[in-house]
């Protein structure tokens, strides 16, 4: 359990409605601080700014980034990182098991110096959707549906095997089966949530901070999730083995973001 800063007075309060608070951080109490115009900028620029001012620790995201991004121009040559950290990732198979691949190899890297594997494990939360695999054997019957899923548990049972284990070994790595849907119809109806929320502290209290869903993915309509309010770019690939996902300082936002094209070197 983390406990928050309180960095230009921006960690409030607010009751649950169940007798406990929770706690968030304001942006209209960034900008009552002076850092600069938030109220002004469009607002996939505070959902993302919300992200840098709530992981500035001084080390990964500094003070400076959060004012310049507090501070950003609409038009003006873009020479900056932002350390924008997502608050989820979402991965289809094709790309997906390949990253599993990387994270199992650095378990097995870990324990073969002697320390312990656990401590290799995705930083923000991950689901990996089980979609681009699927083929259609079986059509114009009845039980069409439910033999192309046998099918495709028998043709692919090695590699979901190990994505089980991928779900039983990390803790923040879950998997969507085959037949729920497509990964951007399940990102969209059972992924998405909007607002999530952390366990954290308040007062030296347990208490729980909440922030805005944001994400990337490994694949190009990712960005579908722009339509309910969330951003989501997309070039995942590396992400859950990075601390901060640098990401160019948006062109334009809510139409064409550089966060699309991040650097993963």
């Amino acid at each position: 359990m983390n406990a928050p800063h309180n960095l230009f007075n921006t960690l409030q309060k607010f009751d649950l409605g169940n007798g406990s608070q929770g706690s968030f951080y304001s942006l209209p109490a960034l900008e009552k601080a002076g850092v600069g115009p938030v109220s002004k900028l469009p607002v996939s620029i505070r959902l993302v700014l919300e992200s840098v001012l709530r992981n500035c620790d001084g080390k990964r995201v500094s003070e400076a980034s959060v004012r310049a991004l507090a501070n950003w121009q609409p038009i003006g040559t873009r020479t900056e990182e932002i350390p924008f950290i997502v608050a989820r990732i979402v991965l289809q198979d094709f790309t997906g098991v390949p990253l599993l691949v990387d994270l199992a190899a650095m378990r097995s890297a870990v324990q073969r110096l002697g320390k312990n594997p656990k401590i290799i494990e995705p930083l923000v939360p991950v689901d990996l959707v089980v979609d681009h695999s699927v083929q259609v054997d079986f059509a114009g019957s009845a039980d069409a549906l439910q033999k192309n899923l046998e099918m495709e548990f028998r043709r692919n049972r090695e590699r979901y095997q190990f994505l089980k284990w991928g779900m039983q070994a990390f803790d923040t790595f879950k998997v969507v089966p085959p037949g729920i849907g497509i990964v951007h119809q399940v990102n969209l109806e059972y992924l998405a949530k909007g607002v999530l929320s952390a366990p954290s502290t308040l007062n030296s209290q347990p208490s729980t901070i909440y922030y805005p869903d944001t994400l990337v993915g490994t694949d190009s309509h990712t960005t579908m999730i722009n339509g309910i309010g969330i951003v989501g770019g997309v070039s995942a690939a590396l992400k859950p083995r990075r601390h901060a996902g640098p990401a160019g300082l948006f062109s334009h936002a809510g139409r064409r973001r550089r966060a699309s094209h991040q650097r993963v070197a």
